[in-house]
């Protein structure tokens, strides 16, 4: 082998093991730093969070119809978007129920309370004449008023603003009370007319509490009431220990891997092996990138995709053991058994992309979650088994006594 190549494979191996390195450091408890696989999410099942069942119920206000439904799980998936869950999961179940799911929620309770909320804001005069509603607001933003009290900015559309105007100038004087869900929040008196449409509403115990009030607020008020018809916490314990077995059931089964294919294949296999270490290193780095949401059934369609990979590269060595049997040399061996491999192996990749890629348009939640992690490991797996491994294979070509017949049982 010359040293050209020699550099060449140990530069490629150097590289992989650092890469490897920091993609397993977060599994070894007390690392604080965050390599690239940390950048992965987490679904429910692995990090904790709240699978909750939403049922649309009638009322003497508003009876349940399949437009009011659709419009109440609009408004909750653009709350649950608000409070910055990463990932959820937000899909119909029949005509009436909504479920909903929250992974990483620090107060489970807490973000059920303000899914099902109605968040129906009134202004009322002395009176208790209602003279403005939530319809007529144009955005909520928390902040902080006089002295760092948290507070929620209102700001009305331009015929709230002036309807709002009109009514602060009328009742000078006078307290306009401020009503949400309604509970009565305050009763500020006027001093004088507010021509700008604005209006804040204080005081909140926290910047948190003003925080999902705005949410609820900019999303707008339900169509009908939801009651909360199931629900299951997973806890962030429950959840890391099926993080930590499905890892050390996916590394003791690369192991055995590992050991058959250098057992059998000697050199080819440790090239197999290699390839399929870069494999699984390019495959989470897309996890990464894509921002896929990984949950139990995510890996499980990552070992079967990594499982294909292996088995690519059964089908080519076997091809490749068949051209040397017939008196081929080396590199044309390595040729002519890539060649006649890829059909078959191009073929097997094909129909389970598609497998995949109708789990994830037609599945929901988890399914969705196993198609597209298959999906983007049968690619993966086409790339570094037709074109890594055949590369690898001829830089170690020029090694005669890596070659030798023996090695593949003839």
């Amino acid at each position: 082998m010359k040293w050209d190549k020699i550099l060449k494979l140990a530069g490629i191996v150097l590289v992989v093991a650092i890469i490897s390195v920091l993609a397993i450091r977060p599994l070894i408890p007390g690392v604080s730093w965050i390599p690239f696989t940390n950048l992965i999410r987490q679904g429910l099942d692995l990090k904790g969070g709240v699978y909750v069942v939403l049922e649309a119920v009638d009322t003497p206000e508003a009876t349940v119809t399949d437009e009011r439904v659709k419009q109440a799980m609009a408004i909750i998936e653009n709350r649950v978007n608000a409070f910055g869950v990463a990932e959820p999961i937000v899909q119909l179940q029949g005509t009436r129920r909504i479920i909903v799911e929250l992974a990483g929620v620090s107060d489970p309770d807490e973000a059920v309370r303000n899914l099902i909320k109605t968040a129906y804001l009134e202004f009322k005069t002395e009176d208790g004449k209602t003279v403005l509603t939530g319809r007529q607001l144009k955005t909520a933003q928390e902040g902080t008023g006089q002295g760092g009290q948290p507070e929620v900015n209102l700001e009305f559309e331009p015929d709230g603003a002036k309807i709002f105007a009109d009514v602060t100038a009328a009742n000078v004087g006078k307290k306009i009370t401020i009503v949400l869900d309604g509970v009565v929040v305050q009763s500020p008196t006027v001093r004088e007319a507010i021509p700008n449409g604005k209006a804040q509403i204080s005081p909140y115990a926290s910047l948190e509490e003003a925080h999902n009030v705005a949410i609820l607020l900019r999303s707008g008020a339900l169509p009908v009431k939801v009651e909360v018809m199931e629900k299951r916490t997973v806890g962030p314990t429950l959840g890391a220990d099926s993080l930590h077995k499905s890892v050390a059931a996916g590394l003791a089964g690369i192991g055995v891997i590992f050991l058959f294919m250098i057992g059998y294949y000697r050199v080819p296999g440790l090239v197999a092996n290699l390839a399929l270490i870069i494999y699984t290193l390019i495959v989470l780095l897309i996890y990464a990138g894509l921002h896929v949401t990984m949950t139990l059934p995510g890996v499980a369609g990552f070992l079967l995709s990594m499982g294909m990979a292996v088995d690519t590269n059964i089908i080519i060595f076997e091809r490749l053991k068949e051209e040397l049997w017939a008196g081929k040399s080396l590199r044309s061996a390595i040729d002519a058994g890539f060649k006649r491999a890829f059909v078959a192996v191009l073929d097997s990749h094909v129909t389970t992309l598609i497998a995949g890629m109708i789990l994830y348009y037609f599945g929901t939640g988890p399914i969705k979650g196993f198609g597209i992690t298959l999906s983007i490991g049968v690619i993966a797996s086409l790339f570094t088994a037709v074109a890594m491994t055949r590369w690898i294979l001829q830089l170690v070509a020029g090694s005669k006594s890596a070659w030798d017949l023996r090695l593949y049982g003839k």
